[in-house]
């Protein structure tokens, strides 16, 4: 590193800022050094043969020094802070409409966290910026050579880290302080920023201090008074002296030793290692290079700094195995904003400063030829020179810290412009403002621009006045009256990817949607309206906008009439159409694949492999393969590997799910196929053993739900024909049930619905048994936790459908009010939170139950309170094996025991059915008919 001279150039700044740190800090060693040190940075990073231009991102006075910088030396190499892979999309920038982002993608990792995916990194960039306009030059100039020499975007992620908490730096979230939420604030979606010459200090007490004393809200704003306003009309020398001075401040306020501080180091010792690798490649004179650094890294003090040092070389590791995958994406004012933590509608002022600065100076800016969305460019000299001469380092600062700000007039035309501007604009957007406001407006700026000790109202003040003098209690509209102030001066520009410059996916969908007839680049919403019917060309533009409805996000398709369930699609559709403002999202589906089919099927498998896959999730994955790619050999993967994830599921958490989905499934291949695919067999039947095998343990467990083990039993009695044909064991079944001991009162009543669909339990010993609970004071209050399980039971058992209506009407009628009123609530809200979805059912029960007018109730007698007969004793037909059975019924007799029957026995030789016989002897024709249609056979056994 070279070491500062001595004397110099700015010996005399040195000992002032020396004499001031003693007369007036505390510790004026402290800040002796500090403001000593700030000196030597400027005289070391001036002294270096290979000058260094220090930016500021999205500068307007760093893109005005730029222009003026190139057009005077004219260099052959330009070496820019910026990742190095992502030099290729830098050509692509013509086809664009500024602003944009480049972008690094990856999704499948090797060598960084998996929880850590996918990656991105972004890079906007603005035509109000340095590097933008020394990227143009570069390509627009013969002979001249642009060399990224940052680290690549894998370095970005290695450096991160690897702390399980540690997440990718820049991964702002919408809405946080100094961005605006909205669908352009989030272009850049939570990709890392990379920085290129951002600029603000490392200590929050000393941005509280500048933006205190400066009499301003936020960083940006005091950046444009103190910084770029000065600095606008100043020279180059001038100009690089501050920046590096500012940068050298903020670098030596950071913390001791941060990890960020490292970072930025290694970084520095990235870029020279590069660039002293490129010029001893080429040969280049050091005298024709520019570098275009933050002020930040202007002032870097590693020992690998400048061309001259004799510090050991810097050792790069080698990229992991992550395949990255590049493109540009559109960007816009507030997303800059948002990423970068920058005020609302800063980076919009801005780019206003800049045009009226080019219309000020007379500067011809570069663009490149066909840049979309901007005029062309005018030609600069045609030759290009030898480099500037080199002349004496002389000290601008000095004078430039200590000669006052220039008094610039108020500007009237254009704060009238303003003014009158903003009441218009305000009216439009339902705010009742009137000239009165204009004037108000006008007088407050001033006003405002006179206490904060300034010149002339700033686009900052005004917006302060325009809110205070127009914005009442309520926004009549979408957009308040700041939002208002940002689109005057400038808005929030959007830029947009060119045609040329999207990836084959992206092309490729535009291709296929053509038609439709619309312009699908705009960023309008567009009505689609598809006759499937009338038109078969519109057909594979339906199937193409149903595949673009799951991948892309849900507003930027949207159906409006139409849909496509499992074996149903509609012959018309209407879509909303929005690509063109999402056209961020339909280029990063370009870097996972070269179709949207091959994008989709890759995103189904992912989806029932990752780590977190589960059953229900596998068959949502099949329902949409059938929906949207129509694969069998897709499907009959997806569902093997559903029937392993049913298999290796522990718990009965998405049971619901699976129920809903299966049953789906089965019901559009029974209408559609000839037999149910292998993969489904297989699915019943490890499902019937599964739930199964879990039903017990799920009966007791306090972490499953009655909805959960309502859902296994809707399973297993639903699917049990299925099951049972496939090789599965009814027993089995039969001991779950037998071996479940429930205490919940809501999986007590499943249990016992359980029962009763296996034919163990009576509906008369189930009706005595919940006339046992509500008979028993102690268990009315937890009444309806019992209705809920009945409730559930519905699924399983529909045919208890009607039992349930009579249960909750006979605790209805029996129940006082003192007792029924208060759980009254608790039943409703154990209905809704367990049983929404078969309440219905439970209604319709209870209509077809209950009197349809109200005058019939009173006469109504309910079906259940009716004597039901006893049923008549069977009849014993006579036989040899009724003969041997009543001529020794000792075994018979113990069962009979066994089971509380004491019937008294009837010999097979008595007669028995008097009555009946007597009838039928006295009028023997149906007996005699009956007897003519049995074979011959038949009627000799019967009568012997």
């Amino acid at each position: 590193m070279t070491a500062p001279t001595a004397g110099g150039p700015f010996v005399g700044l040195r000992q002032q800022l020396t004499a001031a740190a003693a007369a007036f800090a505390d510790s004026p060693d402290t800040l002796a050094g500090i403001l000593a040190g700030m000196v030597d940075d400027v005289d070391r990073a001036l002294a270096v043969p290979l000058e260094i231009f220090p930016v500021c991102h999205h500068s307007p006075a760093s893109a005005l020094a730029m222009v003026r910088r190139l057009r005077e030396k004219q260099p052959r190499v330009i070496y820019l802070e910026l990742c190095e892979d992502l030099q290729p999309l830098l050509g692509e920038l013509g086809n664009c409409r500024l602003p944009v982002a480049v972008q690094a993608f990856a999704s499948e990792l090797d060598g960084h966290p998996s929880e850590w995916g996918p990656l991105s990194v972004v890079a906007p960039i603005t035509e109000a910026s340095a590097e933008y306009q020394a990227i143009v030059y570069a390509l627009e100039t013969p002979g001249v050579e642009l060399v990224l020499v940052d680290r690549s975007t894998d370095h970005v992620f290695q450096w991160l880290p690897r702390a399980p908490e540690a997440q990718p730096d820049g991964a702002l979230q919408m809405g946080a302080e100094g961005g605006r939420p909205g669908d352009d604030a989030a272009l850049h979606g939570d990709a890392v920023g990379v920085e290129i010459g951002d600029l603000r200090p490392g200590f929050a007490e000393l941005e509280a201090y500048l933006l205190h004393h400066g009499k301003v809200r936020h960083w940006s704003e005091w950046w444009d008074q103190y910084v770029e306003q000065p600095l606008a009309e100043a020279d180059h020398d001038t100009y690089r002296q501050v920046m590096v001075l500012i940068g050298s401040l903020f670098r030596r306020l950071r913390p001791t030793r941060p990890e960020r501080l490292d970072r930025d180091e290694d970084r520095e010792r990235y870029m020279w290692t590069r660039m002293r690798e490129h010029l001893a490649a080429s040969g280049v004179d050091p005298g024709h290079c520019l570098y275009v650094c933050g002020a930040f890294h202007a002032a870097s003090q590693v020992e690998q700094f400048g061309l001259a040092s004799d510090a050991p070389a810097y050792e790069i590791s080698p990229r992991t195995g992550t395949r990255w995958r590049y493109g540009l994406i559109p960007s816009s004012h507030s997303a800059i904003e948002t990423q970068f933590g920058l005020a609302p509608g800063s980076v919009s002022i801005a780019a206003a400063t800049w045009t009226k600065a080019l219309k000020r100076s007379g500067l011809v800016p570069y663009r490149l030829d066909g840049q979309r969305g901007t005029r062309a460019r005018a030609r600069g000299r045609g030759g290009r020179g030898a480099a500037a001469p080199a002349t004496g380092l002389t000290d601008r600062l000095s004078g430039f810290l200590a000669a006052p700000p220039e008094l610039t007039g108020l500007d009237e035309a254009e704060l009238r412009g303003w003014c009158v501007d903003i009441v218009r604009l305000a009216r439009r957007n339902g705010y009742l403002a009137s000239t009165a406001d204009a004037i108000a407006v006008y007088e407050t700026s001033i006003l405002l621009a006179g206490l904060r000790n300034r010149t002339r109202p700033t686009p900052y003040d005004f917006a302060d006045a325009a809110v205070t003098c127009i914005e009442k209690d309520v926004v009549p509209g979408r957009r308040d009256v700041r939002r208002l102030c940002e689109i005057l001066l400038g808005g929030d520009r959007v830029g947009q990817v060119g045609y040329e410059a999207l990836p084959p996916l992206a092309r490729d969908v535009l291709e296929r949607l053509r038609p439709l007839g619309l312009d699908l680049e705009k960023r309008t919403v567009q009505r689609a309206l598809l006759d499937l019917h009338a038109d078969s060309r519109l057909a594979p533009c339906s199937d193409l906008l149903w595949i673009l409805r799951y991948l892309l996000p849900h507003d930027a398709i949207r159906p409006i009439m139409g849909e496509r369930r499992l074996g149903r699609r509609s012959i018309q559709e209407s879509w909303d159409v929005a690509l063109g403002r999402h056209q961020r999202s339909l280029i990063e589906l370009g870097y996972e694949g070269v179709t949207v089919e091959q994008v989709l099927e890759q995103r189904l498998r992912r989806a029932v492999r990752g780590s977190q896959a589960t059953a229900a999730g596998a068959l949502a994955a099949i329902e949409d393969a059938i929906r949207l790619l129509d694969s069998p050999r897709l499907v009959d993967e997806l569902g093997a590997r559903a029937v392993e994830l049913l298999a290796a599921e522990r718990t009965v958490d998405d049971a619901p799910n699976v129920l809903r989905r299966i049953r789906r499934l089965l019901a559009h291949y029974r209408a559609t196929a000839t037999a149910l695919p292998t993969w489904c067999e297989a699915f019943v039947a490890a499902g019937y053993t599964h739930y199964c095998t879990l039903l017990p343990s799920a009966f007791v467990d306090e972490q499953a739900g009655v909805r959960q083990v309502g859902a296994m039993l809707g399973f297993l009695f639903s699917m049990e024909n299925l099951a049972l044909s496939l090789g599965c064991d009814r027993t089995q079944l039969e001991l779950a049930v037998a071996q479940a001991h429930p205490e919940a009162p809501a999986k007590v009543a499943l249990h016992w619905t359980a029962r009763h669909q296996l034919g163990l339990l009576p509906l008369a010993e189930l009706r005595a048994r919940c006339a046992e609970l509500l008979a028993n004071p102690l268990v009315v209050p937890i009444f309806p936790q019992y209705l809920s399980g009945f409730v559930q039971a519905l699924d399983p058992v529909p045919g208890l459908a009607s039992f349930v209506v009579e249960l909750m009407s006979t605790a209805f009628a029996q129940l006082p009010d003192p007792i029924l009123l208060p759980w009254l609530p608790t039943l409703i809200t154990t209905l809704r939170e367990h049983g929404s979805e078969l309440v219905p059912l439970l209604i319709r029960e209870a209509a077809r139950t209950f009197p349809g007018a109200l005058p019939a109730l009173d006469t109504w007698v309910p079906p259940w309170a009716t004597t039901t007969p006893a049923p008549a004793p069977p009849v014993v037909s006579a036989g040899p094996v009724v003969g041997l059975l009543t001529d020794h019924p000792e075994s018979v007799d113990a069962i009979a025991t066994l089971l509380g029957c004491a019937n008294p026995w009837r010999r097979h030789d008595e007669l028995g059915r008097t009555e009946v016989a007597a009838l039928l002897t006295q009028h023997p024709d149906t007996a005699v008919a009956v007897a003519d249609l049995l074979p011959a056979g038949s009627r000799t056994s019967r009568q012997g």
